[in-house]
């Protein structure tokens, strides 16, 4: 068993300081990385060392370039790197150079990101080890007409989903076949842009369907356990916009059933490190049917620490330096794991509902968050002064309450909405409030398409704190006398 000195975490904004502040509470120097378009990154300031990276690459080439990473791993003497999500988290190339220079990688074997990483790859991993998985073609080639017989051979409505990468990037709904050529060519641009790679299948679409994840531990010993399911199907064009842990709607024999499921996918492989399996789950059947397995931290992995108690991040260092699962987590056995209330965890964002959603950027002038009791906040560049560019994700800060109930989650989620207070750029809270305090996600009754087919969450009542009253009224005067 060894033990990591210092870590450099390849990654940015908010999972990169998620990272910084689970590695410096267990004593571990820290180092960050940062584009020259990124320098003013918040992470930058929080890690023990800070370096440039990807000088003439461009914003996010820099963060995907595996020679600068282990570049400057090197240099530092880093003899570990987290990845967090997205970036370089899921590629296996990634891995394979960190184990040529003599540096661990937090996360699976490259053998196994290869199996699971790969979406089409993972649903034969799926089958193989006894799941369901949804009808889908295989990889697409380039040849459009043999496209069309593939789509026509498992029946529309489909969806076209990127092989690499996630994030809702690269997937689109495809109705009837006069859609499908510019779906499919829009589709595989974004996923280029994203992930470096445009490999895509279609897959058989489920109307009324509800996304529910498992989340996964291995270590290095064999020993795995789940640490039960969240639901994530509150999603706006694929990405998901409120997490909770555990869904609300499942029976107990449900969530045992579900659990077992996302279990034997990575048991079959040998899955070390943390992991999540992604499921569909037919409204109409009950049924549970395998998406994708992501060998990575999850944005919404807080909800699970919220209600387990076990610190994600932390336990994938620990099964990285090689400690057992009873070590890593505390916890002797999967019986000990239990679950504690109830978990919610919404992203604010700069996107503008109001604008079709287009991220806005600039300075933000001021802020004040929400606080309390059972509030979470994972931040990025959320402060005064932070500047927002067009460069990144529109992500400000996560908030994740937690509570003895789902109705008291809710509540304390939206009293801590409340609470904010954002100046300068545009953000989504009012949406958010929106969605909350709808029928429909108070009932249970939603699924992944909740959102885009409920157009009364676009109506929004004018903020009545004071300091957007004063601003009106000098507005008003300033322009009107």
């Amino acid at each position: 068993m060894t033990t990591f000195k210092k870590i450099l975490i390849a990654n940015r904004g908010e999972i990169a300081i998620r990272i910084l502040r689970a590695a410096n509470e267990m004593g571990k120097r820290t180092v960050a990385i940062f584009a020259e378009e990124d320098k003013l990154s918040l992470h930058r300031f929080k890690a023990d060392e800070a370096y440039r990276i990807g000088e003439g690459l461009g914003p996010v080439a820099a963060y995907l370039s595996i020679d600068e990473v282990i570049r400057v791993a090197r240099d530092c003497g880093a003899d570990a790197i987290h990845p967090g999500y997205g970036l370089l988290s899921e590629n296996p190339d990634f891995v394979d150079a960190c184990t040529a220079n003599g540096i661990t990688f937090i996360g699976p074997r490259a053998e196994t990101m290869r199996a699971l990483g790969d979406k089409a790859s993972a649903r034969r991993v799926a089958m193989a080890a006894g799941v369901p998985v949804i009808p889908a073609t295989e990889v697409l080639g380039d040849d459009m007409d043999a496209i069309r017989k593939e789509a026509n051979e498992v029946g529309y409505p489909l969806m076209l989903k990127a092989s690499w990468g996630g994030g809702g990037r690269g997937m689109r709904p495809i109705f009837t076949e006069s859609e499908l050529e510019e779906k499919v060519l829009e589709g595989r641009r974004e996923a280029k842009a994203a992930f470096g790679n445009d490999e895509g299948y279609l897959e058989k679409m489920i109307q009324r369907a509800r996304h529910v994840e498992v989340q996964i531990l291995g270590d290095q010993h064999g020993h795995m356990y789940h640490l039960f399911e969240r639901d994530c199907s509150v999603q706006r064009r694929n990405q998901k916009v409120v997490e909770r842990a555990p869904a609300p709607y499942l029976s107990d024999a449900q969530r045992e059933e579900i659990c077992q499921l996302g279990y034997k996918i990575c048991k079959h492989v040998n899955y070390e490190c943390a992991g999540t399996v992604e499921f569909l789950m037919d409204m109409d059947s009950g049924k549970f049917f395998f998406i994708e397995v992501n060998p990575r931290v999850q944005v919404e992995h807080t909800v699970t620490e919220e209600v387990t108690g076990i610190d994600i991040v932390q336990a994938q260092i620990k099964i990285a330096e090689g400690q057992t699962l009873a070590q890593a987590t505390r916890k002797a056995s999967q019986s000990e794991i239990t679950l504690n209330g109830h978990a919610l965890q919404t992203r604010i964002t700069t996107e503008d509902p109001q604008n079709n959603f287009i991220p806005d950027y600039g300075r933000i002038t001021a802020y004040r968050s929400a606080t309390g009791m059972g509030i979470r906040l994972d931040g990025g560049t959320a402060y005064s002064g932070g500047v927002i560019t067009r460069y990144y994700d529109s992500l400000l800060v996560k908030i994740t309450a937690h509570a003895q109930t789902p109705e008291a989650a809710i509540s304390r989620m939206d009293r801590a909405l409340r609470e904010f207070r954002i100046r300068g750029v545009s953000t989504n809270i009012a949406f958010v409030e929106n969605l909350l305090k709808h029928p429909t996600f108070l009932n249970n009754e939603y699924t992944t398409t909740f959102i885009d087919n409920t157009p009364e969450l676009m109506k929004f009542s004018k903020r009545r704190d004071r300091a957007t009253k004063v601003l009106t009224y000098i507005a008003d005067i300033t322009v009107n006398g």
